[in-house]
């Protein structure tokens, strides 16, 4: 044993006196190629294809063609755009005329814009469907529409986005995958028309709380519109490297539709007394009481907001119609309001409120718009442009609360046939004022939604 170890011994000393100038200067060669590798990894690491995939829960059914607009709006373009404050602005389209008194459009295309396959846009591939609508394509670059009539909110219109051969858009984003159940978008996966390593994957929910329920199991790493974050007896912000965050949905407005053919509520001084007794504030949203999102070039910031007022809602109850026909000193109104189930607790807030007036409420849950109802507490989805004719102009089947008022009609009329931005900020300033005069609704408040992700 003693004569191998000392073999053993005399051959590795052997050996390093042979090899180690070679040995010293391979390490050292081998040390300072680490660290130029280091260094050079710092700054050439971005270049490294590396998969960034997101997967977003949503909860809702969608088909292919109602997706929601913030995928939409990654995939494609319109010819104009909307900004924040609801202006028209150029988008595919460089620049546009108006024509004969708002019956023909003319759009000029600019010439660098190419579809996510590589197409270039054209005046061919701007294919609209519109009804009652001529189209001429004098050039590669120029589309004219023609309308029967004058009708203003056409610029917004055109800012829906343009597709071709399915869902091939002009976004900044393509579709890769899409799974279907049945009629019903599954998922949706799309990927960077600039990084294709750049990867967002939607998946859709039949409801809230089955998202809730896919963001607790780790199913999406980040989850979208949830009106509350309560799962069972906590709260998703109490998760672990879970982050949150609370954003106003300014595209839908809660309101309170009174029927205006109720034989109480066709009173106005009832409908007023009412508005009077409402909460000024409400935890759910951002309290609004004109139908415009406060950033609009049309919202009419001279009006003044109606804050509760307990007495003089008593005093316009006492000298409504309802109390001359009444014996009783002390007026008792009973009222029924009908309410979709997430506006329940809204529903009971207010009823508390109105009992200060002597406004008995009984409260009715509903799943859909009613056909018979005194006062209905739901939502309407803004539009783009200020035109609401559909909801209070007295001949349309979507005005639900049956409110019939000639200036108004007017009103909305000439709003949608007048293009001069000026003129149609005063028809709009005007129509918001005689409508709150009027009270056909009260409009509550703009609802907060949360979203939801792993850190």
């Amino acid at each position: 044993m003693v004569v191998r170890k000392r073999l053993i011994f005399w051959l590795i000393r052997a050996y390093i006196r042979k090899s180690g100038r070679v040995i010293f200067f391979s390490f050292l060669a081998g040390l300072i190629f680490f660290f130029i590798f280091l260094i050079i990894l710092r700054f050439y690491a971005n270049l490294i294809p590396v998969y960034k995939i997101s997967i977003i829960g949503v909860s809702g059914a969608y088909t292919k063609d109602n997706l929601p607009s913030f995928i939409v709006e990654k995939i494609s373009r319109g010819l104009t755009a909307v900004d924040k404050s609801g202006e028209v602005k150029p988008s595919v389209a460089s620049s546009w005329e108006i024509l004969n008194n708002g019956k023909k459009y003319v759009f000029h295309l600019k010439n660098d814009q190419y579809f996510s396959d590589g197409r270039k846009i054209t005046s061919e591939l701007v294919n609209y469907n519109f009804s009652d609508v001529l189209v001429e394509r004098p050039d590669a670059l120029t589309v004219v529409f023609k309308l029967k009539e004058s009708y203003s909110p056409f610029l917004i219109t055109v800012s829906r986005p343009l597709f071709h051969a399915g869902l091939v858009g002009l976004g900044d984003y393509k579709i890769d995958d899409i799974k279907l159940n049945g009629d019903f978008v599954q998922s949706l996966t799309l990927s960077s028309v600039k990084n294709r390593f750049d990867i967002t994957k939607y998946v859709f929910y039949p409801s809230i709380e089955a998202l809730k329920y896919a963001y607790v199991l780790g199913e999406v790493t980040y989850a979208v519109g949830f009106d509350n974050l309560r799962f069972g007896n906590i709260s998703l912000e109490k998760f672990n490297n879970s982050v949150t965050s609370k954003k106003i949905n300014y595209t839908k407005l809660v309101t309170l539709f009174y029927n205006n053919n109720d034989s109480i509520l066709s009173d106005k001084k009832i409908r007023l007394a009412l508005s009077y007794a409402l909460p000024n504030d409400y935890s759910e949203g951002e309290k609004v009481f004109l139908p415009y999102f406060p950033a609009s070039i049309y919202y009419n910031n001279d009006l003044e907001d109606k804050k509760q007022d307990i007495p003089h809602a008593r005093l316009l109850l006492s000298a409504s119609s309802l109390a001359s026909k009444s014996a009783d000193t002390q007026l008792k109104i009973n009222l029924s309001i009908k309410t979709l189930p997430k506006y329940k607790t809204v529903a009971q807030k207010i009823a508390k409120n109105l009992l200060k007036i002597g406004v008995h409420i009984s409260i009715e849950e509903t799943n859909s718009i009613p056909t018979n109802y005194q006062i209905y507490l739901g939502d309407f989805i803004l539009s783009k442009d200020p035109d609401q004719y559909q909801l209070w102009h007295s001949d349309q089947p979507r005005n639900i609360t049956k409110y019939k008022n000639l200036r108004i009609d007017k009103l909305l009329e000439d709003g949608r046939k007048i293009n001069d931005l000026n003129s149609r900020r005063k028809i709009y300033s005007d129509f918001q004022k005689f409508l709150i005069d009027d009270v056909p609704a009260s409009f509550l408040y703009f609802p907060a939604e949360y979203e939801i992700s792993r850190k």
